[in-house]
């Protein structure tokens, strides 16, 4: 069975290569800001499986998945601090005040995923859900902050930090599922493969 995971993410893909399984990579295409304003008052949990499940379904829609057996991973992160919930910040004036709001504190970071199984190119199965990893951050010294900034890592990662990169050495602790934070929930991908019908361990790679 086919393993398609729908996000350009190489954080992501190297969590499911570790994991065992050797995914297809399609990006979705999905305009996150647009679905997320079509969202009438959406919870940060509803937020991010919407994103997800969008993604998963764009994916399953494309021409390269047409034929035989094939699971769709669609994933959306985003940090929920100070009361805001927050995606990737693009620019590093937004890194820089998100890192003034989460520096010596905590935020909550929310991961969904939705699960598609295609059958000879139809959908035959969804499952989705999200899960919450609460971040403790440490509090950077300006100079620390700024050679992070000019590394361009936060620019383009959920809530301006990683925890398998550069971003590590700011991360004080974290309560929950450390590979939900990097982008990639193990425990929630295997429980909703489980739903669709799909043992995680026929996905893993021959051995040897």
């Amino acid at each position: 069975m086919r393993f398609v995971l729908a996000s350009a993410s190489p954080a992501r893909l190297a969590v499911l290569r570790a994991a065992g399984i050797d995914p297809s990579v399609v990006v979705s295409g999905v305009d996150e800001d647009a679905l997320a304003a079509s969202l009438t008052d959406p919870t940060p949990a509803e937020l991010v499986t919407a994103l997800a499940k969008a993604k998963a379904e764009a994916v399953a829609a494309t021409a390269g998945i047409a034929g035989g057996d094939a699971v769709v991973v669609g994933c959306d992160s985003m940090l929920a601090i100070g009361g805001d919930v927050v995606g990737k910040p693009g620019t590093p004036e937004i890194a820089r005040k998100r890192w003034a709001a989460m520096a010596g504190g905590s935020g909550d970071l929310l991961t969904g995923h939705a699960v598609l199984r295609l059958r000879d190119g139809e959908v035959t199965a969804v499952a989705a859900g999200h899960q919450t990893t609460t971040v403790h951050f440490a509090n950077p010294s300006q100079d620390e902050l700024e050679a992070y900034l000019a590394t361009g890592e936060p620019l383009a990662v959920a809530g301006a930090f990683t925890l398998d990169g550069l971003g590590g050495w700011f991360v004080e602790r974290i309560e929950g599922d450390p590979s939900s934070v990097v982008g990639i929930s193990l425990p929630l991908t295997r429980r909703l493969l489980a739903e669709v019908g799909v043992p995680v361990t026929h996905l893993w790679r021959p051995a040897g």
